[in-house]
């Protein structure tokens, strides 16, 4: 099998939240399947981006079948994956697979379009497996052409003006259910940059007052001092839940921080006067049941796409134009990456002609006694050219073949007709 790049993985498009919650990653588990995955057959590279709208497994595999099963069997043993679900999750190889990565990265791919969170996660995930030495010279190439090209798109369309974002549709969603900010009070589970970002959207429409709760309260008392907000103990949630208007939650608790029946309490002490909560953490932080208790409005991450499509307007028009950016520089990178293909089977040839060369010069040896200097020197020189003008011929024509089809089968018989190394043996080395 021929080197290539898949993307295996599950998005807001392909899957609700209530599926992708479970598949969901922190640092640590993200480390854990880094190194497993870099373990497994088929797999050369990998880098996994975990984010709260996907989970997706970026591979560098010698065999792609080998490599998606692999990568099945992580997800079935480590996340209960079970058969009938892999239909949530896509598997695009090649120039799909680079075309996807390079959407993902200029945002064109977000639930929210343009919005600039998603570089800096790719940032993270890169490095996280740069530093695990997970990644290699071919995935490092191609995070290093997105981030290329996200930058592009940003600079030469409007696609980051007047940023959307999941924080920017969550103050959306309060000014569609209340009108008015003006004098409203805020409370925020969580004190990320979600949480922080949500509130200074609401202060800008009129909030008056934000109250931050976190389990560790320096996270909190840090963040309310930047919104000029107080921080509250996480044990006293419960009372300043009955004071709040509006409820912004986004923890990384991996289990729910509010269930249906503190919630009916919670509405009860408010004599049911409408309560807001926008649940943007993955996992969920509030139990679902919550939706159906009378006076309180509870929305969740998927909810909040509903708030971004009457924002798209703009952003469709500079989304075209970024589309033409990143399938130009797609195509581009595409043929530089079929040419790298070729890289490992020119030197394996290199080396086939040096070796068969040196047989020769020792046939020559022994057949008519030893070489003066001089010959020697020429044999040397003469041979070396004659290879240098076979492989760089061969290598020109492999690397302007135009399909990869047609590529991958020259490269098998040029292999086989010189019996050369396996490509997964040629690409041995090539990790950082």
């Amino acid at each position: 099998m021929e080197p290539t790049l898949m993307v295996i993985g599950l998005n807001h498009r392909t899957a609700a939240v209530a599926v992708r919650e479970r598949f969901w990653m922190n640092d640590t588990s993200r480390h854990d399947a880094l190194l497993k995955l870099s373990e497994a057959e088929g797999i050369e590279e990998v880098i996994v981006l975990a984010t709260c709208n996907r989970t997706e497994f970026l591979l560098w595999a010698n065999d792609a079948p080998l490599a998606a099963q692999s990568a099945l069997h992580f997800l079935s043993a480590e996340y209960g994956l079970k058969l009938c679900e892999w239909k949530n999750f896509y598997r695009l190889l090649d120039e799909a697979a680079l075309l996807h990565i390079f959407c993902v990265v200029s945002s064109l791919d977000s639930m929210v379009l343009g919005e600039p969170q998603i570089i800096s996660q790719v940032k993270t995930a890169w490095q996280q497996a740069q530093k695990l030495g997970t990644t290699g010279r071919f995935l490092d190439a191609v995070m290093q052409k997105a981030l290329t090209v996200s930058k592009r798109v940003r600079s030469e369309t409007a696609i980051g003006d007047a940023a959307v974002s999941i924080p920017y549709a969550a103050v959306e969603l309060a000014r569609q259910i209340f009108g008015t900010l003006d004098d409203k009070r805020v409370l925020l589970l969580g004190a990320g940059k979600m949480s922080e970002l949500s509130a200074r959207g609401l202060i800008n429409y009129g909030a008056r007052s934000v109250e931050v709760i976190n389990r560790t309260l320096e996270h909190a008392v840090e963040l309310a001092a930047k919104l000029g907000g107080t921080a509250i103990a996480f044990e006293e949630r419960w009372q300043h839940l009955v004071d709040a208007d509006i409820v912004i939650s986004s923890t990384s608790c991996p289990h729910v921080i509010l269930g249906r029946e503190e919630a009916e309490r919670i509405a009860s002490e408010r004599n049911h006067r409408p309560l807001l909560i926008v649940d943007i953490a993955l996992p969920r932080d509030i139990d679902a049941a919550v939706r159906d208790i009378k006076g309180i409005i509870l929305h969740d991450i998927d909810d909040l796409q509903k708030v971004v499509n009457h924002n798209t307007g703009e952003r469709e028009t500079a989304a075209a134009e970024a589309q033409k950016i990143v399938l130009a520089e797609a195509e581009d990178f595409r043929r530089k990456l079929q040419s790298e293909r070729v890289v490992p089977t020119i030197v394996a040839l290199r080396n086939r002609l040096d070796e068969i060369c040196r047989q020769e010069l020792e046939s020559f040896r022994l057949e008519y006694g030893p070489f003066s200097k001089d010959q020697e020197q020429m044999y040397v020189a003469v041979t070396s050219r004659i290879t240098q003008k076979i492989s760089g011929s061969l290598a020109r024509e492999l690397k302007d073949l135009p399909e990869k089809v047609e590529q991958d089968q020259m490269t098998i018989a040029v292999r086989r007709l010189f019996h050369l190394e396996t490509p997964q043996a040629a690409l041995a080395g090539t990790r950082n």
